[in-house]
């Protein structure tokens, strides 16, 4: 039977969907200290992580059948398809450190990382909240909490800078060089994805406001 709601579509499907796979992101942020807190382990948390980008990678399939699906949509379509993938990629990336980790524990030892997690907490945070905002596109509080994406972004490339300079002083095994190289560019290239995903929801409040 044709189904006129389901050809014009619910506003709220859509951000429900995009809130869910922030949330989703946001788990793998949590499985991620789960993950550094298990000295010499983390199989376990490594097959959580599977599980959970396989369960966001359908939160993006559903939005991708819904917007084939449905007619008027509450957001451009080209601007939903590029927030799902932005948030996607989170999980993705958090995934390939855990293996990368998992891979080079005898080479890394007890490296610490809380200050790349300290950072990546606080922006996953703020994508989460940013989601949230979409449904109301409330342009100075999305602007306020997209800066703080930018300034966070900003301290990790200073913080990778310096973990770069502690990796090169010569002193340091090359294999364990090369290992957390891996690691702390995988960790950065996170903060990016977050940043990427607030600069979308940014231009896309920008846009409808």
């Amino acid at each position: 039977m044709f189904s006129l709601q389901k050809l014009l579509g619910r506003d709220d499907v859509f951000f429900d969907l995009l809130e869910k796979s922030a949330e989703e992101a946001r788990e793998s942020v949590r499985l991620l200290v789960r993950l550094l807190g298990t000295p010499g382990g983390g199989g376990a948390a490594l097959d959580e992580f599977a599980l959970l980008r396989k369960k966001d990678k359908r939160i993006t399939e559903e939005l991708s059948t819904r917007l084939t699906q449905t007619f008027v949509t509450p957001l451009e379509r080209e601007d939903i398809e590029a927030l799902s993938t932005a948030l996607y990629k989170i999980p993705k990336t958090l995934e390939k450190f855990g293996e990368r980790l998992l891979l080079s524990r005898a080479q890394v030892g007890s490296a610490d990382f809380s200050r790349q997690v300290q950072l990546l907490e606080s922006a996953i945070g703020t994508v989460e909240e940013l989601v949230k905002h979409l449904r109301r596109s409330k342009l100075d509080v999305v602007k306020e909490q997209n800066d703080k994406l930018q300034y966070l972004e900003g301290e990790a490339d200073k913080l990778m800078m310096e973990l770069l300079r502690g990796l090169y002083n010569g002193e340091s095994d090359p294999i364990r060089v090369i290992a957390l190289k891996d690691l702390y560019e995988l960790l950065e290239k996170v903060i990016d994805r977050c940043r990427d995903a607030g600069n979308i929801i940014f231009h896309i409040v920008l846009k409808n406001s």
